[in-house]
């Protein structure tokens, strides 16, 4: 065989068996990749039965655009570490001296292979990690902010449509009165002011009813934009509209807020700025080349193996502005992590005092309040059929009742936002967190 169809075939099997090498390492690091992505957002189809709020929160945690972007995100950078994780291609070159004549030619063919020195795929691995570490805690911390935003929306639901029931039974009530009103003037027992003032009593009633049927419309479509829905396709949603919100614990609370995703997340951006120190000093180490391949000299007859080595001379550039750079960055990152500690610290004991004042006022109008203008609105109505009192007290009870059960309303709805927001910030370990072994 010719010398140079010899050194062709050779370095051919050498290419090719890198090739194979290189194949089997990606294919023993790499995840099984499809073109359908399990999470990309899809349209929820609700039941048409009551939506209760596990139902809800499933849904959207199935189906919320911005919980699919967190999570494609975090798939992203799982492609990084498999990329740090990568050895360097080698590189095949060619050069021909005297292309002229072919007597003198002398044709050189070598394989230059880069090997990195100093620990930097190590140290490029371990910085990629940490960057996976943060995009699964914002992939967790997104979680709970869809949950919380569900829950919110959810109990917002839940009292417009109890509104809607209130301003349905307060309409009802004013037609009677009115018709009642209407009834006396022409028995001549009360002036026909008196029923004017009914009838306007009325037009209010319908007039908060139309608002009421209305802020439940808007409810019900940001419940079902938290999963992608453009449109609400349940009837209503079911749930305990007098249930209060549990109260955790100062102990609860001091456990759970230290493994909250918030905290997570700048614990891992700390870690990733020390290991983006420990990869720029790795890369103050310059790289090793070693050069293989064969030289045919035509004018001597004979090939000539050639073996090199190439290393760069750290005289100007020893990457200590990069070096510097990672330093202030991971000085940064910790004073970042401890004024995050203080925020969120500050923010759990605002919100548990004020879910304390919330539930303690919804159960004193619970228990007292809301029955007890029920019972004077009951007497008042009853004393104006039989004549005992003038419309003026019926419509003063009337307005006590509705107001208190209003505001009965609203405490509630605040209390479950308010502990959502909690629940949002300390975090759910059990439920919430993603699991890292296998896709979410």
């Amino acid at each position: 065989m010719h010398p140079k169809k010899a050194i062709a075939a050779l370095l051919l099997q050498i290419l090719s068996g890198l090739a194979v090498f290189a194949c089997s390492n990606l294919w023993a690091q790499s995840p099984e990749l499809s073109s359908s992505t399990p999470g990309a957002p899809a349209l929820a189809k609700e039941a048409s039965a009551p939506l209760t709020l596990p139902a809800a929160i499933d849904l959207a945690l199935a189906a919320n655009p911005e919980l699919s972007a967190a999570t494609n995100e975090w798939r992203a950078v799982e492609g990084t570490v498999i990329q740090a994780g990568l050895l360097p291609n080698p590189e095949i070159s060619t050069m021909v001296e005297d292309t002229a004549d072919k007597e003198t030619r002398t044709t050189t063919i070598q394989i230059n292979q880069l090997i990195e020195l100093g620990g930097k795929r190590s140290a490029r691995v371990d910085f990629a990690e940490r960057e996976l570490g943060m995009a699964a805690a914002a992939l967790s911390a997104k979680r709970l902010d869809v949950r919380a935003s569900v829950v919110g929306a959810f109990f917002d639901v839940l009292v417009a449509q109890e509104r809607v029931q209130q301003a349905g039974d307060l309409y009802g009530i004013a037609q009677r009165a009115t018709e009642a009103a209407a009834r006396r003037v022409i028995a001549g027992k009360i002036s026909p002011v008196e029923e004017s003032k009914a009838r306007i009593a009325e037009a209010s009633t319908r007039i908060d009813l139309n608002q009421a049927r209305s802020e439940l419309l808007a409810a019900r479509k940001r419940l079902a934009a938290s999963w992608g829905s453009p449109e609400p396709n349940f009837e209503r949603v079911e749930g305990q509209i007098d249930s209060l919100p549990a109260i955790p614990s100062a102990e609860e609370i001091s456990r759970r807020l230290n493994s909250s995703p918030a905290l997570a997340s700048a614990r891992y951006d700390a870690a990733r700025f020390a290991a983006l120190v420990e990869l720029e000093r790795a890369n103050r180490m310059p790289d090793l080349t070693v050069s293989l391949g064969s030289q045919r000299v035509e004018e001597l007859g004979r090939n000539q193996t050639i073996v090199g080595l190439s290393i760069p001379l750290p005289i100007f550039d020893r990457n200590q502005g990069k070096v510097r750079e990672a330093l202030r960055r991971a000085d940064k990152a910790r004073d970042e992590l401890k004024a995050i500690e203080l925020r969120l610290g500050t923010e759990v004991a605002q919100s548990q005092e004020r879910l304390k004042a919330l539930v303690a006022e919804a159960q004193t109008l619970q228990s007292e309040i809301v029955p007890g203008a029920r019972s004077a609105y009951e007497a008042a109505s009853k004393g104006f059929e039989l004549g005992k009192f003038s419309f003026l007290e019926v419509l003063d009870a009337q307005r006590t009742f509705f107001q208190a059960r209003a505001q009965y309303l609203r405490s509630l709805a605040e209390a479950h936002r308010t502990s959502a927001e909690l629940e949002r910030v300390l975090g759910s370990v059990d439920s919430i967190s993603p699991d890292l072994e296998k896709s979410p």
